[in-house]
C-alpha cells in the first residue's frame, strides 16, 4: 500500500531515475568514478599489470585535477592498445597533455620492446585559438591547461620509439611519416583538429586498427560526437559508444 502511494506521488518521468537509484542502493556498487556508477563486475581493477601501469600514468596528473580517478577509461585505452600492439602499424595520440594515458599504455603493452613508433601530438599548452571555437576556448580555460612540454619530454625520454610532435593539429600532421597506423587516439576537446586528424590518418589505419575517442559521449562535447558520427557514416562504419564516455572504432 505504502509503495503504491509513493509510486503515485512520483512523476512518471522521474520513475526510471528513482528505480535506478533504488537498484544501486540495494546492490553493491563496484565502480564509482568519472561519471560512471555501476554494480557490474569490475575485476579489472584487481589486475596487477593494469594497476601498476595506471599508477605510473596517474602520477603525471596536474595538481589542479586533485584526486580525480578514471580507471575504467584508462583500462579501455590499455585494452585497445593491447589489441593494436599485435598488428602492423604505429601508434598516434592526438591530444596528450601530460601524457598520463600514454604512459599507462607504454607500460601495459611493454611498448619499449615493440617494433613500433608512438607519436604524441599536442601543443602541450592547451588549445590553439586558430582552430578552436570561442566555446571550446572557454572550456579550455576552465580545464586549467599549462605548458607541460618540458615535463612531457622528461617523462618519455627513456623511450627511444616515442616521439613528441609539438604544435597545433592540423599543422603538424605531415610530421608523422607512418604509412600504417594500428592505434589512433583522438582527445583534443575541439572539433576542427579532431576531424582533421581523422581525415588525415584514416586511410593509413590498417584493418583491425583501433580509433579511440576520449570525449565522445561526455556532456558538453556533443559537437564532437556529431562530427565524428558524420565522419564514420561517410566511411561506412559506426562508432561504438561506451559507458565510460569514450567511443570506439575497429576498422574493418
Amino acid at each position: 500500500m505504502i509503495k503504491h502511494l509513493i509510486k503515485k506521488a512520483i512523476p512518471k518521468k522521474l520513475l526510471p531515475k528513482v528505480k535506478a537509484i533504488n537498484f544501486i542502493l540495494r546492490n553493491k556498487v563496484t565502480y564509482a568514478q568519472d561519471c560512471l556508477y555501476t554494480t557490474v563486475n569490475a575485476d579489472f581493477m584487481n589486475d596487477a599489470r593494469f594497476a601498476n601501469a595506471y599508477a605510473k600514468g596517474r602520477a603525471l596528473m596536474l595538481e589542479s585535477w586533485g584526486d580525480y580517478q578514471f580507471h575504467w577509461r584508462a583500462y579501455v585505452a590499455c585494452w585497445a592498445a593491447q589489441k593494436a600492439s599485435g598488428i602492423e602499424g604505429d601508434f598516434v595520440e592526438c591530444g596528450v597533455n601530460t601524457g598520463m594515458l600514454d604512459r599507462m599504455i607504454i607500460d601495459y603493452v611493454d611498448f619499449a620492446h615493440l617494433p613500433k613508433k608512438f607519436y604524441l601530438m599536442d601543443t602541450f599548452q592547451g588549445m590553439d585559438e586558430a582552430y578552436s571555437t570561442e566555446a571550446e576556448m572557454k572550456r579550455s580555460h576552465t580545464m586549467g591547461y599549462v605548458d607541460v612540454y618540458e615535463q612531457v619530454k622528461k617523462t618519455f625520454k627513456e623511450f627511444p620509439n616515442v616521439e613528441l610532435v609539438k604544435g597545433p593539429i592540423p599543422d603538424t600532421l605531415p610530421l608523422v611519416p607512418s604509412k600504417a597506423i594500428a592505434y589512433l587516439s583522438i582527445d583534443m576537446n575541439c572539433v576542427a583538429p579532431e576531424v582533421a586528424a581523422l581525415e588525415y590518418f584514416w586511410d593509413r589505419i590498417v584493418s583491425g586498427g583501433v580509433v579511440l575517442f576520449d570525449d565522445y559521449g561526455f556532456p558538453g562535447h556533443e559537437q564532437q560526437k556529431t562530427a565524428h558520427d558524420a565522419f564514420a557514416a561517410k566511411k561506412g562504419v559506426s562508432i561504438l559508444p561506451l559507458p565510460t564516455g569514450q567511443g570506439l572504432i575497429i576498422k574493418p
